[in-house]
């Protein structure tokens, strides 16, 4: 699938990717639910089809990873909501020596992100991943998350890369398709970002469940 040789740059998203996405996938398509009945005085019901809508309404744009956005819309404290989950943060199985093994082989390694800075701070208080991957970078830094061309830009400038020699890893297709647009060379899909669902398919891109998949980084 990959020749490490060709490869100088790994680019790494972090929720469903190096994190397993369940506690994502909980907070805001179980337990917000809940919270928003709660305060606004709906039935549950009621308040995951309103919900639906607020998500539809900024699928695909920054909003849909801004904690401000939503604590205003939503009128709810989202920050500490998401704090009061946070056992369920935990990295993949395999994401340590995965990322330990790039150390070790020289690799440039970057953590690109569409979470919100505090979301990525909350991720980075309750795992290691700070320490096993330094290089972290929110799209919010940036103005644009990955699904559009200025953020590809943004981060080459800051982040100096070159496109045909980076391997870009990611959950989501749309994303790996934006990435593939600016001309990053190699582009892997996690089949299995939420360990309680079943895996997805991929259209566009080789796809895997566990890096241990890959060849052997040297």
């Amino acid at each position: 699938m990959l020749n490490w040789s060709e490869i100088d740059t790994v680019l790494l998203d972090m929720d469903g990717t190096l994190l397993d996405l369940r506690y994502d996938n909980h907070f805001w398509n179980e337990q917000l639910h809940f919270h928003y009945a709660k305060q606004h005085g709906v039935s549950v019901d009621a308040a995951k089809q309103t919900l639906i809508e607020h998500f539809r309404a900024v699928a695909g744009t920054l909003n849909w990873y801004c904690l401000d956005y939503w604590e205003q819309t939503l009128q709810l404290p989202i920050r500490h909501l998401k704090a009061q989950t946070s056992d369920l943060i935990q990295l993949r199985p395999d994401t340590t020596d995965f990322l330990q093994a790039l150390q070790r082989a020289g690799k440039q390694v970057a953590l690109i992100t569409n979470a919100h800075p505090d979301a990525l701070a909350l991720k980075n208080q309750h795992t290691p991943l700070a320490k096993l991957c330094p290089q972290q970078f929110s799209t919010h830094e940036f103005g644009y998350c990955k699904e559009f061309q200025q953020l590809w830009q943004g981060l080459q400038a800051r982040f100096p890369f070159d496109p045909e020699r980076t391997l870009f890893i990611d959950d989501g297709e749309h994303i790996l398709d934006s990435a593939r647009e600016f001309g990053i060379r190699f582009t892997v899909g996690i089949n299995n970002p939420d360990s309680q669902l079943p895996v997805k398919e991929f259209d566009h891109h080789p796809a895997i469940s566990s890096f241990t998949q890959l060849p052997a980084i040297g």
